[in-house]
């Protein structure tokens, strides 16, 4: 059934007359749903820090977490605590009534496979439950300054200070058409209402002002941790099994192909909880698999079971502008703190500055980026009428 609906969906076929009426149906009850909450018939709960929400409207792989990721590394960069709530599918944890913060030690079956390798690979705070709003609470109570929800563009309970949606630039929006029909689950016209548009991967830009991104990694790691990690360039030519059970696996496909890899695709939906007996092939062969695949494989993984961490990516300008309009719109500046003193920042938008008082030091902000080094800091004189207010 999965399969035939890939093909109705962005095979370049018609929908099925049969499911229009189903899809018609479906669009109507998302749109009671967002007016209900819009007239705050259905409520709101803000957990009280900002709130940036990475989603799409498509279902299936985009790269909403690679995404996520870049964002909570580029953050913690700057200096700030960034956290991250998705429902963690496919993890015991998510059918519990109250969320649960993720920790050392705990499996992808009790937390599902994203918010593992979100934890792995960020060190940050990551907590999963089925309410979002419960679940960002809980890290804010914890220490955390600001929330990322992952995938949590249709979780309208959670009030947001900022959206981004991530574009699948291979596939674009399918046949157009809102679930089961299409893949949709949300009408294009949403696009509209989301300030910030990343697109994964793809040479046509289905948005105009979307931002690109591409997704990729050099080095493949075994999944056991043992042993030095090896190019993917070197393994040219090689022959491998390629395990996949993403959103998208044949973006991963492509990946190794492109790298002039010869592989044996095997696809499971998307998170699969792996057994042994699922990498038990008959031959000898290397097994390659994603690195959220990985995380629920390192218990019983065997030294020709590798893993190709991936990360997004941005021409310079553009990481540069995502970042910065993130930085802006959810309002974070107010954050940020002084790297010397630890002391607070005033923001003086007019200067494009921010200015420890205690210090009487002015951090520049360069493409809506704060530069938070001492050596790129100004002194500020001892007069300046900031210094006073």
């Amino acid at each position: 059934m999965e399969r035939w609906l890939q093909q109705v969906w962005y095979g370049g076929r018609p929908a099925p007359w049969l499911l229009r009426p189903l899809a018609m149906l479906f669009g109507l009850l998302v749109s009671l749903r967002r007016w209900a909450f819009a007239a705050g018939l259905l409520p709101t709960r803000h957990p009280g820090c900002p709130v940036i929400v990475v989603g799409n409207l498509t279902v299936g792989g985009t790269g909403k977490t690679p995404l996520t990721i870049w964002l909570v590394q580029a953050l913690q960069q700057l200096g700030l605590r960034p956290g991250v709530v998705l429902r963690g599918h496919g993890g015991s944890l998510a059918r519990l009534p109250a969320p649960t913060r993720v920790t050392a030690g705990q499996t992808a079956a009790e937390t599902g496979d994203e918010a593992l390798l979100i934890a792995g690979r960020t060190g940050c705070a990551v907590a999963v439950g089925r309410d979002r709003v419960a679940a960002a609470r809980l890290l804010r109570q914890q220490g955390v300054q600001l929330v990322l929800a992952d995938d949590g563009l249709q979780h309208l309970r959670l009030a947001r200070d900022l959206e981004l949606v991530v574009i699948d630039g291979e596939r674009g929006f399918g046949n157009g058409w809102l679930l089961p029909a299409g893949p949709l689950r949300e009408p294009l016209s949403r696009l509209q209402q989301v300030p910030l548009r990343v697109q994964n991967g793809g040479e046509r830009l289905w948005c105009s002002d979307a931002l690109r991104m591409q997704v990729g990694g050099e080095q493949l790691c075994r999944v056991d941790g043992q042993g030095a990690a090896e190019p993917l360039a070197a393994w040219r030519g090689r022959e491998v099994h390629a395990v996949a059970a993403i959103g998208n696996p044949q973006r991963f496909f492509d990946l190794l192909t492109a790298a002039g890899l010869s592989i044996r695709p095997h696809v499971w939906p998307d998170h699969h909880p792996f057994s042994a007996a699922d990498l038990a092939f008959a031959d000898a062969l290397p097994v390659l698999m994603t690195e959220k695949d990985a995380v629920k494989c390192r218990a019983y993984a065997q030294a020709h079971h590798w893993t190709l961490p991936v990360e997004a990516r941005f021409e310079a300008g553009e990481g540069r502008r995502l970042l910065g309009r993130v930085l802006m719109e959810a309002r974070l500046l107010d954050l940020l703190v002084c790297p010397l003193c630890k002391g607070p920042l005033i923001y003086d938008k007019s200067a494009a500055e921010l200015l420890c008082r205690a210090d009487r030091l002015a951090f520049p902000i360069r493409d809506g980026i704060p530069v938070m080094l001492e050596e790129e800091a100004r002194a500020v004189a001892a007069d300046d009428p900031r210094l006073e207010r």
